[in-house]
C-alpha cells in the first residue's frame, strides 16, 4: 500500500474522528465513550505532533500527542493517541506513523513519550514494543467502562536516545 505521512489539520478531523469512534466502539481502545468535537480534541493535544497516514483522500489512521503536565519540568514528557482504521489494521500502519510521530516528538525537544493501553488491546501494546517502548507497569482497575467493567492499564514508555538520557 503506497500510502504517505502528512501533519494532520482541520480538515482532516472528519475522518479522524470516524477512526476514532472506531477505537471506542471496539471497547479496549479508549475509557472515551463519545469523540469530542474538533475543538475540543485540538485544545487537547499538542499542535506539533499531530500525523495522518493518507492514501490519495483516504485517512488510514492516526498519531498525536497530548501534555502530561503543565509543569516545566515535564515539558519534554507527552502522551501518545494512536488510532488506525479497522480496514488498515495489521498492514504497518500503525508502526509508520508511531515510528514517524517519535521521529516528530524528538525533533521538537521531547525527551519522553509515555501511553496507558488497556491490558487487553494486545496489538497496541505489541505495536508499541516494535516501536522500542518498554513496559513500565501495569496500573489495575484503573478505568471503568460504561458496562461497569474494571480495565487495568499497561503504562509504556519511549526514551528518545537523542537527548541523552540513557
Amino acid at each position: 500500500m503506497n500510502y504517505k505521512i502528512k501533519e494532520m489539520t482541520e480538515e482532516d478531523w472528519k475522518e479522524v474522528s470516524k477512526i476514532y469512534l472506531e477505537g471506542v466502539n471496539t471497547g479496549k481502545a479508549t475509557f472515551q465513550t463519545e469523540i469530542p468535537t474538533w475543538g475540543n480534541w485540538n485544545s487537547n493535544h499538542l499542535n506539533s505532533c499531530r500525523l495522518v497516514a493518507c492514501l490519495e483522500n483516504k485517512i488510514l489512521g492516526w498519531a498525536a500527542l497530548s501534555s502530561t503536565s503543565s509543569r516545566c519540568v515535564y515539558a519534554g514528557v507527552a502522551e501518545v493517541s494512536i488510532y488506525v482504521g479497522e480496514k488498515y489494521r495489521s498492514q504497518g500502519v500503525g508502526k509508520t506513523l508511531l515510528t514517524n510521530l517519535i521521529k516528530l516528538s524528538e525533533k521538537n525537544g521531547f525527551w519522553t513519550l509515555q501511553s496507558g493501553i488497556i491490558k487487553e488491546n494486545i496489538s497496541s501494546i505489541d505495536l508499541h514494543k516494535k516501536c522500542g517502548f518498554r513496559k513500565v507497569g501495569v496500573r489495575e482497575r484503573l478505568g471503568k467502562m460504561s458496562n461497569g467493567v474494571w480495565y487495568d492499564v499497561v503504562l509504556m514508555e519511549h526514551r528518545s536516545k537523542l537527548v541523552g538520557i540513557n
